[in-house]
């Protein structure tokens, strides 16, 4: 359980950080997507709300940030306020949304369901709220097929932010999102958040991991074989390692009444 201090500081942090204010990921979104003018956009644990916020120039119909924290959703306001971006905040856990079925064309969410209590059920909420040829995005951190690799990413994960509780492989995003109903014509893996990597100490400054998590986490990447660390995308540049924040991202549809 975090304390209130350091959630504070995560939520100031989150605000802050160039991981989750932009990325090609999240760039790649808005090219896949198009613009979303006259839009209903539902950002589900939307963190500080750079996602959210991203589709404001767009002059979406409605914009909604939900997550379980209040301390983000004063971030969300406060960031929307700097922005003169009109926003509605609620709070809430993914696996209960407080929204009518259909209510949105757009429901998206990044670099939180690996935190998500129960993932089937959040994604199921998802879908639920989309209208027919509506559209669930999602870009979160990938688990790697190979279950030596995985570990090793599991275990630098858990180090880094004690409340993740797992990264999910492409093909299993594919089968949530299929499971819930939707179609998934866009899936997508071995992304990455960073272009250049972010250090380990910058990575460990995000997320309020501490001095000691940080050794830890040195100490495992060095101890690594060489061929994990390059499956997972870190670089290593003398004794320092290079996080990409390896993602993926899958786009799910809603089919049309009567179609599959």
């Amino acid at each position: 359980m975090l304390s209130s201090q350091r959630f504070d500081k995560i939520a100031e942090n989150f605000a802050n950080s160039e991981v989750h204010r932009s990325s090609p990921t999240m760039e790649a979104l808005h090219e896949t997507l198009g613009p979303q003018t006259g839009s209903a956009i539902c950002d589900v644990a939307c963190g500080a709300g750079h996602l959210a916020l991203s589709f404001a120039d767009d002059r979406p119909a409605r914009l909604v940030a939900v997550d379980p924290a209040p301390n983000m959703l004063a971030s969300v306001r406060r960031l929307a306020a700097e922005r003169a971006a009109t926003v509605e905040t609620a709070e809430a856990f993914a696996e209960e949304l407080p929204f009518e079925d259909g209510s949105f064309d757009l429901v998206v969410s990044r670099l939180a369901p690996h935190h998500f209590r129960d993932l089937p059920k959040a994604v199921g909420e998802m879908a639920r709220l989309l209208r027919p040829g509506g559209r669930l995005a999602v870009i979160d951190l990938e688990g790697h097929e190979d279950p030596g690799v995985d570990a090793l990413n599991h275990e630098l994960e858990m180090l880094h932010d004690p409340t993740h509780r797992r990264s999910y492989t492409l093909t299993e995003w594919i089968g949530f999102l299929q499971d819930a109903g939707l179609n998934v014509p866009v899936a997508r893996g071995e992304q990455s958040e960073s272009r250049t990597g972010v250090p380990v100490g910058r990575w460990c400054e995000i997320a309020s991991s501490g001095a000691e998590a940080e050794r830890a986490i040195r100490a495992r990447l060095a101890g690594a074989p060489a061929s994990y660390r390059d499956a997972l995308g870190i670089r290593a540049d003398g004794d320092e390692f290079f996080i990409p924040v390896r993602t993926c991202m899958v786009i799910g549809v809603k089919p049309l009444a009567g179609v599959r």
